[in-house]
C-alpha cells in the first residue's frame, strides 16, 4: 500500500493548476464573451420582432381604431372580519 503525503511541492503544483485554469477561463471569456452575448441579444431581438409582427398583422387592419379597456376586477372588501378598534399603548 502506497501512501502519498502532501508536501510543499504538491501544494504549489495545485495552486499553479488552479491559477492556470482561472486565467484560461478568464482569457476565453474575454475572447468569446462578446460574440456569445451578441448572438443571445440577436436571438431575443428576432423573437420579439416575430411576436410583435404576428400581433400587429393579425389584429389590426389599416384605418381601424381599437380601444382596449381595463377589465373590471373589483375586489370586494371582507367586512365580516370584524370591527377596527383604535388603541393606545399604556406605559
Amino acid at each position: 500500500m502506497i501512501i502519498h503525503q502532501a508536501g510543499p511541492m504538491t501544494l504549489l503544483r495545485t495552486i499553479l493548476i488552479i491559477l492556470l485554469v482561472y486565467y484560461a477561463i478568464k482569457f476565453l471569456a474575454k475572447l468569446f464573451g462578446p460574440y456569445l452575448l451578441k448572438k443571445a441579444v440577436d436571438k431575443v431581438q428576432k423573437k420579439a420582432q416575430q411576436q410583435y409582427g404576428e400581433k400587429q398583422s393579425s389584429t389590426v387592419k389599416e384605418g381601424e381604431t381599437i380601444i382596449d379597456k381595463k377589465p373590471n376586477n373589483s375586489k370586494e372588501s371582507n367586512n365580516s372580519v370584524g370591527e377596527y378598534v383604535d388603541f393606545e399603548e399604556i406605559d
